[in-house]
């Protein structure tokens, strides 16, 4: 299957057919050769979390897969191995190979990221760790197949409520439920029922081990990895969250680990005043506006299913102008929609047509996408 092909699949089915991705996995798992997996699930910073975690491993000379989604440029970003994406002769193999496992209808069946996510696990074979990020939801996502080590739990918040529920208590009942035999809870900001959701997880999960995340370190640890900490300080506790599992393992690292290390699209400033970040709901919103130290011009576009005007209101106080730029995408929202949205909130909305410093890209990993081809074809 080429790349064309795969995104003729659905990235959704209007009814989601729960058992698919299970049926398939039976039909492959006695012919797969894979780790037990590190299941990442959460609202926001699976991405981050992951990386941080890949990326250490492999500084400490394990090899190592990281499955992410979804990409900004090229498919091939969805699989990382021993640090560097999949190559496209890689990725016609695992294809291949895929296609002599599973019955035509089978695969056929399958829908893009059920399809990708076979592609990855294929792809990580015989490898030391194999790290997936889920991605949407937990328990009924593609990547819960797996046998689990362990599940790594980032911050959950409000996002695809109509798939997972209008309420904290739904959508971390989705998401725990993935938990198999032990989990580490990262940082959380919401509580369930008058408790937290660590709590709320050992409840949920009585046979599985849980932790928390900051106990395995010291305060004085903390603090020291903060102050020495490059990238953008709401990452930190994704990579606290990371570098607790390898305090589990008892594997060592250090923050010098990084200091190669790119992510993409996760307040990224990729020139002088030009910031790039793949957020696209109210919480990533929030951390954005902390983070900002001043106003910007905001690029912008969203999915019609997200909540924007919330998250415009948010960062109203952190906007100059909104550049409104077109996204062919049949889930984005009709602009004159936003425009309407931005305009009840007292903020100018224009048309993208450039560059206008400082400036912020926002909206989705589809918005960050066509602002880097259009940035691509100026230079």
């Amino acid at each position: 299957m080429s790349v064309s092909e795969l995104n003729s699949k659905p990235l959704f089915y209007k009814e989601i057919d729960y058992l698919r991705m299970p049926r398939a996995y039976s039909l492959i798992k006695e012919k797969l050769n894979l780790a037990p997996v590190i299941h990442i699930v959460g609202t926001n910073g699976k991405g981050s979390t992951g990386r941080f975690l890949a990326h250490t491993l492999l500084k400490r000379g394990y090899s190592v897969g990281h499955y992410t989604s979804p990409h900004i440029l090229k498919f091939n970003e969805r699989i990382w191995i021993n640090g560097r994406y999949i190559s496209d002769e890689e990725l016609k193999e695992v294809n291949d190979r895929l296609k002599s496992l599973l019955p035509k209808e089978v695969l056929d069946s399958l829908s893009y990221f059920e399809y990708a996510t076979f592609l990855g696990a294929l792809a990580f074979e015989g490898l030391d760790f194999v790290i997936l990020e889920a991605g949407l939801g937990g328990e009924f996502d593609a990547t819960n197949v797996f046998e689990k080590e362990i599940s790594l739990i980032t911050t959950i918040d409000f996002d695809h409520q109509n798939f997972l529920g209008n309420s904290i208590k739904e959508i971390a009942t989705t998401k725990l439920n993935s938990i198999q035999n032990e989990a580490i809870i990262g940082k959380q900001i919401n509580g369930v029922g008058g408790g937290s959701i660590f709590e709320f997880a050992k409840l949920l999960k009585p046979k599985a081990d849980i932790y928390h995340y900051l106990d395995f370190f010291e305060l004085e640890e903390i603090e020291k990895l903060r102050e020495g900490f490059k990238f953008a300080p709401f990452l930190f506790d994704n990579y606290l969250l990371a570098m607790s599992y390898l305090k589990k393992r008892g594997i060592s690292f250090s923050l010098e680990d990084l200091e190669d290390l790119k992510l993409s699209g996760r307040f990224e400033e990729i020139e002088d005043e030009v910031w790039v970040d793949v957020g696209h709901n109210p919480l990533a919103a929030r951390e954005i506006v902390k983070n900002l130290n001043k106003k910007v011009n905001l690029v912008y576009n969203t999915y019609s299913d997200k909540n924007y005007k919330e998250i415009l209101k948010i960062l109203k106080p952190k906007i100059n102008k909104l550049y409104l730029i077109d996204v062919d995408n049949e889930r984005i929202e009709d602009k004159e929609r936003i425009k309407k949205a931005a305009m009840n909130l007292g903020i100018e909305v224009l048309d993208f047509r450039g560059i206008e410093k400082p400036m912020l890209v926002f909206g989705s990993f589809s918005v960050v996408e066509e602002f880097l081809k259009w940035r691509k074809l100026k230079k």
